[in-house]
């Protein structure tokens, strides 16, 4: 398994949980949030980078769910890492 393989895996677990919320809305913030909370930002940058060459969140051994591919690209502003000064 390759590094994105691995970070695909761990988003969807994520999305997994905050799926069962009532409220879409408030699942994909939850999602967005976490990410941005706990995931270095070389992670953070390595899922964007790799959706932005992979709209479809499709890798050769992975495939993001839906759930966390809406909540990653509605974030990915605030979930890019800022540049180091």
């Amino acid at each position: 398994m390759n590094n994105i393989e691995h970070l695909i895996r761990l988003a969807n677990r994520i999305g997994a949980f905050f799926e069962a919320m009532p409220d879409r809305a408030e699942g994909l913030e939850g999602i967005a949030n976490h990410i941005q909370k706990f995931w270095e930002p070389r992670m953070r940058a390595a899922l964007l980078n790799f959706l932005e060459s992979s709209p479809d969140g499709k890798a050769a051994g992975a495939a993001l769910s839906d759930i966390a591919r809406t909540a990653i690209l509605q974030n990915k502003e605030r979930l890019r890492p800022r540049a180091q000064a």
